[in-house]
């Protein structure tokens, strides 16, 4: 498994598949391993969302939406003529989003597809908010996607992200990650005869950052973070971030380590542009609706 999370070739062969597995239980499976603290941190979430959303609609991208959970909250929270757009590599999260989705009644447009969190569908700032709960870290390349967030996020923009980050105080992360390590092979051997699907969890904290290290990550890309609601010693934060304009990231670099030079950011001049990007996102959609769900593990 470490050899897999260390190479960003492997990692999509063990999340992908991984993720597959635990669809129909992964709601179930994060409300009883936070003691129910993750409906309060997606609350949060939301609540932040909704002091963000532009007043006439916009563009929300919700990243790794799983089932559907945060990109309905915005949706619920919109006006009409605002698009939702959940992107996520599970076929069988987006099956079980989709189902829900059909079964509510969202004010607004909510699309879903199957994609890449570093390789997005979508134009240059075409998007108004960004949502990611529990998605950089389990991405590919946590770096290359975050320049794409950077990338689709218009100037001025928010991205709001949950995730669990490594501890930086070592007595805490030995006790944090060793508890999510023992408990999740115990919960993934009782629900799914196989300790790794949830034994992952722990793994893939240990191989992310820290909650400033990965604050220090986006700031390299333009994205100063504004707040950061921390829960369990930094185990768990919320991270608000704007998007700054393409001048003042350009004014700012000297103030924090780069650990990679990313894409040039060229501000949203043009409406038309917005219009494509919607309609290159319900393409896409459309696309992987069609798609065949993949063989379970065995």
């Amino acid at each position: 498994m470490h050899r897999h999370l260390s190479d960003p070739t492997l990692k999509p062969r063990l999340v992908r598949p991984l993720f597959d597995v635990v669809a129909p239980s992964y709601d179930r499976f994060t409300r009883l391993f936070s003691f129910g603290m993750d409906r309060r941190w997606k609350a949060l979430l939301l609540r932040e969302a909704a002091a963000a959303l532009p007043p006439s609609g916009g563009t929300v991208l919700d990243l790794a939406c799983g089932t559907g959970d945060l990109a309905l909250g915005v949706a619920g929270r919109m006006s009409r003529g605002g698009t939702v757009l959940g992107v996520d590599a599970s076929r069988r999260m987006l099956a079980l989003a989709r189902a829900r989705v059909h079964a509510g009644r969202a004010p607004c447009t909510v699309l879903l597809c199957e994609g890449d969190m570093g390789a997005l569908p979508l134009a240059d700032g075409s998007v108004d908010l960004v949502t990611a709960g529990y998605a950089v870290r389990n991405a590919s390349d946590p770096e290359r996607a975050v320049r794409e967030i950077a990338r689709v996020l218009r100037p001025g923009g928010v991205m709001l992200g949950l995730d669990f980050f490594r501890p930086e105080r070592a007595l805490w992360r030995r006790c944090f990650l060793g508890y999510l390590a023992v408990a999740g092979r115990l919960v993934g051997r009782w629900w799914h005869r196989e300790p790794m699907v949830y034994g992952y969890l722990a793994a893939s904290i240990e191989h992310f950052r820290s909650w400033s290290e990965y604050a220090a990550l986006l700031a390299a890309h333009g994205l100063v973070v504004e707040r950061a609601h921390r829960r369990l010693l930094g185990g768990i934060v919320i991270h608000r971030v704007r998007r700054e304009s393409a001048a003042s990231h350009n004014s700012a670099t000297d103030r924090f380590p780069r650990e990679s030079a990313g894409p040039s950011m060229r501000a949203l001049t043009r409406s038309g542009e917005k219009n494509a990007a919607r309609e290159s996102a319900r393409a896409y959609s459309a696309d992987s609706a069609d798609a065949p769900a993949p063989s379970a593990i065995t």
